[in-house]
């Protein structure tokens, strides 16, 4: 079935209304060789650029395929109602003066309401570039140039996607696409559109903010499906201001950390600077996502191989030693002298001489790297001459052909490969990658998108949204704990008592050590205001500390302590206004929020990102049996979260909070020794106390991901 966005992507008619920067459209089109109509539009000019003028809509002599509305913002809506009317492919929508400024939210809805069924991009949007067509609805200059196949670029800044178009690093762009307001057509739909063309070879996003998380996500979905790579430039990163909230979870989790969640949930991979977007983007258009992070290395210096070392570590790459037999292999192309190694410096003996460098290059190819990386730096042309770089380029180019292997030529500094060089290697099926950080962050992220393709594929996020007709309720210690252990989480035993002679009959039936505790939702952190007793060892002890703490008026909860626990963690469900509510696993008590040590998953999770959660926290060695210590039963944590979290779906739009602070894990079980619960409830809805809604998502979310038991 044909996309929505096909008549305006792939246009075989365009129209331009307006002039000035209209004009520049129809003189760019032109330029890149459009082999279909262009119609300017304009009610009083004869021509522009050298074609004739159309006075209005109506004159045209067939709907456009495409147009570009280059007018004030309240003519822009008279023209896209006219084009709708007469059944046009699409609109760019230049104009500013929309939703982004005070006066302009009606405006923005009343073009909206103009368009009908007929797409449109903006308003305040650059538009787009289809190279592969030539067909440009752009306003400005752009520094692209026609191909074949190329990748996508969809960009939330107008002015970061022009900049990208002037890039001389010979990454072949098959689309450019600016998003502006999105009051029509979003980001989700823009992708959709780009993986229906084959020619598409991998997606690069630019993004400030997501408008539909769930139209995002079945985009993405669609991307994961076909396997075309995709990679995100997500702007926002640092700490903005929190809400004040009643539990630690939601403290926990800035708004990063969840799309960080959601990134690596839909196999995209993420990117922090520019220069790594467009290298990344070349490697996976060149080679496609690596089959995983191994990585081979070679050079002629010394120095070159420990900066590739370092810079490979740092970024997680496996520069596995080579074997026994692929270390003879190499060493038979090269003299004595050398140490062979990966990283390998190969030194300068055989400069120069083209068979022996090919053969150098071929025997590092067939040891399999995920991906063979050969540091090599041409001259600058303008001041230099050729030092033999132009023979070692010839063998490498041999020798990848030879070999089929996956082989990148990696300048150290970005400014020592020409955009020519790069033209010319990926026409070789080699992937010109220039810095070594950017390349061997390339390298990762290649590895990272190849292992998700293969990797489990997750349920559909779980999005509810916040009962807002009901009030807050914090439940308390006691009554949040029968909760959980009727959803089938361990809680130490005991009981609540109203009295301090009571207290110490609940103690002694327990057995010591007991811990006692003020009950009440009006004390949320107990310990900060000094209302918990800890390792109560005797009658005198807990008469004592039921003394001290009766004189709040509130009832006492008695519990057995929990002994000789192997670690503490925190368990914890908060809600986002946009990816809803989801869970969080960090190391427990205080140690969270000092260490920052902390994990978060949307939702539904299964047990084996959970596992991978736990095992991914820098505390989780204490957890895994460290130097010689007992092991955590880290099924019994895995249960406890799982069993959370299908709790949490289970309240839905009722649920805003959750704290298990801590949850003790054991040689022998896990067990919720404080627990905190806050909600948007009332006596009339569904009872916490029925677990058989829990099983229900348990039971859908599916069987076991992984080994814990």
């Amino acid at each position: 079935m044909t996309h929505k966005l096909t008549r305006l992507l792939q246009p075989k008619s365009i129209a331009v209304f307006g002039g000035g920067w209209s004009e520049r459209v129809v003189e760019q089109s032109l330029q890149m060789g459009f082999q279909g109509d262009i119609w300017p539009v304009h009610p009083t000019k004869d021509k522009i650029a050298g074609l004739p003028c159309f006075a209005s809509v109506d004159d045209l002599p067939a709907a456009p395929d495409a147009s570009f509305i280059g007018v004030n913002r309240q003519a822009t809506i008279d023209i896209v109602g006219s084009l709708a009317r007469r059944g046009s492919g699409g609109a760019v929508c230049f104009a500013s003066g929309f939703r982004e400024v005070r006066d302009g939210e009606s405006l923005e809805q009343q073009l909206v309401d103009a368009t009908g069924e007929m797409p449109i991009l903006g308003p305040n949007c650059y538009g787009l570039i289809n190279y592969r067509a030539g067909a440009l609805l752009w306003p400005d200059q752009h520094g692209g140039r026609r191909c074949d196949t190329g990748v996508a670029i969809i960009a939330q800044s107008s002015n970061v996607a022009i900049n990208l178009t002037m890039q001389n690093r010979g990454l072949p762009i098959s689309y450019i696409l600016t998003v502006g307001n999105q009051a029509q057509t979003g980001m989700a739909e823009m992708i959709d559109a780009v993986l229906d063309d084959p020619k598409v070879t991998a997606i690069g996003l630019h993004i400030e903010g997501f408008r539909d998380i769930r139209a995002i996500e079945t985009a993405l979905a669609k991307a994961r499906r076909q396997k075309v790579p995709v990679i995100a430039l997500k702007v926002g990163i640092s700490d903005a201001a929190q809400r004040m909230t009643v539990s630690h979870t939601a403290s926990l989790a800035g708004a990063d950390d969840l799309v960080a969640a959601f990134f690596q949930r839909m196999n995209v991979a993420r990117v922090l600077s520019l220069d790594d977007f467009l290298e990344t983007l070349k490697l996976l258009h060149t080679l496609g996502p690596s089959p995983d992070y191994s990585i081979g290395s070679l050079s002629c210096s010394g120095g070159e191989a420990s900066l590739m070392a370092d810079l490979a570590d740092v970024e997680g790459m496996d520069l596995r030693p080579l074997t026994s037999g692929e270390a003879l292999k190499v060493a038979a192309t090269l003299p004595d002298r050398v140490t062979i190694s990966n990283p390998l410096d190969y030194h300068t003996f055989t400069w120069g001489n083209g068979d022996s460098l090919r053969e150098t290059y071929a025997a590092m190819l067939d040891c399999g790297f995920g991906l063979t990386c050969l540091v090599l730096d041409a001259p600058r042309p303008d001041r230099c001459s050729d030092n033999g770089s132009e023979l070692a380029i010839r063998a490498a180019i041999d020798a990848a052909h030879r070999t089929k292997g996956r082989l990148a030529i990696v300048s150290s500094l970005a400014e020592n490969m020409t955009e020519a060089m790069a033209d010319r290697l990926m026409r070789e099926g080699i992937a010109p990658l220039m810095g070594m950080r950017s390349a061997l962050r390339a390298a990762a992220v290649a590895a990272q998108i190849g292992k998700g393709f293969s990797a489990f594929v997750p349920a559909p996020l779980f999005l509810s949204d916040a009962k807002v007709d009901t009030a807050f309720e914090t439940v308390n210690e006691w009554d949040a704990k029968q909760i959980l252990q009727a959803h089938g989480i361990q809680t130490p035993r005991g009981s609540v008592k109203t009295t301090v002679d009571e207290a110490v009959s609940a103690a002694t039936a327990l057995g010591y050590p007991v811990v006692l505790k003020v009950v009440s939702s009006e004390m949320a952190h107990k310990t900060e205001l000094g209302v918990v007793k800890l390792n109560l060892a005797s009658e005198a002890e807990v008469r004592e500390a039921a003394q001290d703490l009766i004189v709040h008026n509130a009832p006492l909860l008695i519990e057995q302590m929990v002994e000789n626990p192997v670690g503490d963690l925190i368990l914890g469900v908060a809600r986002d206004s946009q990816f809803g509510l989801y869970l969080t696993i960090g190391a427990g008590g205080i140690a969270v929020e000092i260490w920052k040590d902390a994990n978060v998953i949307l939702l539904p999770a299964t047990r084996d990102e959970i596992f991978k959660a736990i095992l991914s926290l820098k505390s989780s060695p204490l957890f895994t049996g460290f130097r010689g210590k007992p092991a955590a039963d880290l099924s019994a944590v895995v249960n406890a979260a799982e069993a959370l979290a299908a709790y949490a779906i289970a309240q839905g739009p009722y649920l805003e909070e959750l704290d298990i602070n801590p949850l003790m894990a054991c040689e022998t079980g896990a067990y919720a020794a404080d627990a905190l619960i806050v909600r948007r409830k009332t006596k009339d809805d569904i009872s916490d106390q029925d677990p058989s809604q829990w099983r229900h998502f348990r039971d859908h979310i599916g069987p076991a991901q992984g080994q814990y038991d």
